[in-house]
């Protein structure tokens, strides 16, 4: 088995409440996140631990749903989102840090258990590729959730 990691680091203009309301309001995804194509919420009440939904995106040029669900939610500062796809556990991880002047710095972690045999050698060959696109898509959802909660700058 092997594992892929990567970080993003993005600060925003937002203060961290703000921030983590678009992180966490599942049903505005699609609006949000240029990425994702459809969100199915299939628990109801507020994100929590144990929240679990679909979530659609289009990668590589297809559409993939995968479903997600929360395994630490410490509001306002730490969100992790987990995933079980063909053998593979994807596990994405949010620390928001308030800074001055109502700034969030945002880190945001993707790690990947891969699957052993032929497929675990697939995904090897195709690593540093796949990673590079999953840094992509991070650096996009950082950007996209930045331009829906920063406030206009001042003329």
């Amino acid at each position: 088995m092997g594992d892929t990691r990567v970080v993003v680091e993005r600060r925003i203009a937002a203060p961290v409440g703000q921030v983590w309301e678009a992180l966490t309001d599942l049903e505005s995804a699609p609006q949000v996140l240029s990425g994702v194509e459809r969100v199915e919420v299939l628990t109801s009440g507020p994100f929590a631990v144990g929240t679990r939904w679909r979530e659609t995106r289009r990668m590589f040029g297809r559409e993939a749903t995968e479903e997600m669900y929360v395994t630490a939610a410490e509001q306002p500062e730490h969100i992790v989102v987990e995933a079980d796809s063909r053998g593979a556990h994807y596990v994405s991880e949010f620390t928001l840090s308030p800074e001055p002047e109502d700034t969030t710095a945002v880190r945001m972690a993707f790690s990947a258990t891969e699957p052993g045999g032929f497929a675990g050698l697939l995904t090897k060959l195709f690593g540093k590729l796949g990673a590079r696109a999953v840094v992509k898509a991070m650096e996009k959802d950082l950007a996209d959730i930045a331009a829906a909660v920063e406030r206009p700058a001042a003329s």
